[in-house]
């Protein structure tokens, strides 16, 4: 018999779903997936760009196919590093299904970066000069339901008492309008540091190299929106892990980055609770 989680998730879909004017086709399945929506672990895993596909609607946004192939269409590896987590911490994921060229689902509604007009050295002509109603028509396809999936979930598990850490996992190009970017983990918060602090103590004991904190990005770059929406309004522990996408390009380094990882949320999160930190207010 299924869960009330699951449960609730499917019924966070439908009610998106039935309300898009048909942006995303039936056929295409929701705008979100949930990987072990009933997993034991207190983390909940969120893949905002986990997917470079894009809804038959809007054909190809006017880009080649080398372009929907590079990170500016996704975060390259992100989701089967997010997948491998979610399988060894049993923790629940929550994946967007369709490029963030479509909707930047890490973005409000009112953010230009939502609907981007051009992604580093790349115009995307299908974004160009959209209507309000066009843009109220993407964000009902894509960012609402894979939001309010989200806020179902962590909702559910509070409601049952339950601690919630949430992670976002992403990944960034080693080169960047022409620039090196030479670190290999970003470990990213906005104004709750204690996770990402623990996470850097970890990485630094563990000694990992070219682990950075807001790298490549900050707060201030805008990019920090999940963890203001889902984890600062609430109250709960967040983190926002930037990986290197060349180190994580093949099934070899996505194991690799997923297991050390893992090790540093395990660890981070066993230092937070020894010390008294706090995993939710």
């Amino acid at each position: 018999m299924l869960q009330i989680e699951h449960i609730l998730l499917t019924l966070a879909g439908a009610r998106f779903q039935m309300q898009d004017d048909m942006l995303i086709e039936l056929s295409e399945g929701p705008a979100f997936v949930v990987r072990r929506p009933e997993g034991a672990s207190e983390i909940v895993l969120v893949c905002e760009h986990a997917s470079n596909r894009m809804p038959r609607s809007l054909g190809s946004l006017g880009l080649d196919e080398a372009a929907l192939e590079s990170h500016i269409a996704w975060d390259i590896g992100a989701q089967r590093v997010a997948e491998n987590l979610s399988d060894d911490l049993d923790a629940s994921l929550v994946s967007q299904r369709f490029s963030r060229l479509a909707y930047d689902c890490n973005r409000p509604p009112m953010s230009p970066g939502a609907y981007p007009e051009r992604s580093e050295i790349y115009g995307v002509p299908g974004n160009a000069g959209l209507s309000a109603a066009e843009k109220d028509r993407r964000a009902d396809a894509l960012y609402h339901p894979f939001h309010h999936a989200l806020d179902t979930l962590i909702d559910a598990r509070l409601g049952q008492g339950r601690t919630v850490v949430l992670v976002t996992v992403h990944s960034f190009t080693p080169v960047y309008f022409g620039r090196p970017r030479d670190g290999h983990l970003g470990i990213l918060h906005d104004d709750d540091g204690a996770l990402a602090d623990a996470m850097l103590a970890a990485a630094a004991a563990a000694q990992l190299d070219l682990v950075r904190r807001n790298y490549p990005y900050g707060p201030d770059d805008g990019v920090t929106h999940t963890l203001q929406r889902h984890g600062l309004t609430r109250q709960i522990a967040n983190v926002m892990l930037e990986i290197r996408n060349d180190l994580i390009s093949d099934e070899t380094g996505q194991r690799i980055w997923a297991e050390r990882i893992a090790d540093l949320l395990r660890a981070s999160l066993a230092q937070l609770k020894s010390k008294g930190g706090r995993l939710h207010a």
